[in-house]
């Protein structure tokens, strides 16, 4: 696939082009508006591919489906790969009523410590449900919530700019309660050890904070370049904190030492790692304007320690 193309589909995969600007590009670098609309099976199919560990879960579109509300350790819809892990689509109750999420554990029937992975502002993508099998392979029962569930879910056909404008149309308040119910949830599930922790990305990050806030049985929190929560409420929070931030990310930034400094002041215990040479949304690994993969795998090294430490019995 021409780099030039491959570079403007992924700029508009992550929310930087709107669909007419890119549909414009293809046309002129594929000779014409038909040969561009062949064009898009063939990216979407090399995007999905891109996305995805090999061997974890080959075709992430095909897994979708209607899951079920409750918490079975083995509910319809969940399979087993042959990577040793059990994924699948299930509904939980929610504020909302049911919430889509995307579940993957390790295939042993046993206790794992739970972890809640929170997408970006684009619902819930190819991208993120990697990264919650990433989590999984790591030893946790981790479930990836669809924030736009109570509007219908992230658009099948991944429409990123119809996902950008359902996530702006979305009862911010709402999709807190919604997060919140996901980590009683997951307290209770029969595979979950009872301790629960939430990490999330950009949008996902400041909502990893406001669950966080919200949820006093929350064990530890670990917000990846996110919004910070107001300073007022930062004595509610009971979990762990770990903050990952990049250097080049001053609208985030600005909010970090007062962030800290509220921390400190409620006497919460709190790990902040800001990551030189990096840009906003350095862990997205399908984004290659923004990807660090030395500050990605650090990031990661350190939260999966993190959730180890503490949300495994000692």
């Amino acid at each position: 696939m021409d780099e030039k193309i491959s570079k403007f589909y992924n700029q508009y995969r992550h929310g930087n082009i709107g669909r007419r600007d890119f549909l414009r590009k293809l046309s002129l670098y594929a000779g014409g508006t038909a040969a561009a609309m062949a064009l898009i099976p063939v990216l979407e199919k090399s995007y999905l591919r891109a996305s995805v560990l090999p061997g974890i879960f080959p075709d992430p579109v095909q897994s979708r489906g209607k899951g079920f509300t409750g918490n079975p350790s083995n509910p319809p819809g969940m399979v087993q790969d042959d990577t040793g892990l059990v994924t699948g689509f299930i509904n939980y109750p929610g504020a909302t009523g049911d919430v889509r999420a995307y579940m993957a554990r390790p295939k042993a029937e046993r206790r794992y410590p739970a972890v809640i992975v929170i997408h970006e502002n684009r619902g819930l993508q190819p991208h993120i449900m990697d990264v919650n099998r990433r989590m999984a392979r790591e030893g946790f029962l981790s479930l990836a919530p669809d924030a736009l569930s109570p509007l219908g879910g992230t658009p099948e056909d991944d429409d990123i700019t119809k996902a950008l404008q359902m996530n702006r149309e979305l009862d911010y308040d709402h999709a807190v309660k919604n997060f919140v119910a996901a980590v009683k949830y997951l307290e209770t599930h029969p595979l979950s050890n009872g301790n629960v922790g939430c990490t999330g990305f950009c949008w996902g990050g400041a909502m990893t904070n406001q669950v966080a806030v919200n949820a006093p049985s929350l064990k530890a929190a670990v917000p990846y370049y996110g919004s910070v929560p107001p300073a007022e409420r930062v004595p509610e929070i009971e979990a762990a904190i770990m903050a990952h931030y990049a250097s080049d990310d001053a609208r985030i930034n600005d909010g970090i030492k007062g962030f800290e400094e509220a921390l400190k002041k409620a006497g919460k215990e709190y790990r902040i790692h800001i990551y030189e040479g990096t840009q906003h949304a350095f862990n997205n690994d399908t984004n290659p304007d923004r990807y660090h993969p030395e500050a990605a795998k650090l990031a990661w090294e350190r939260t999966v320690a993190f959730f180890k430490e503490k949300l495994e019995p000692g």
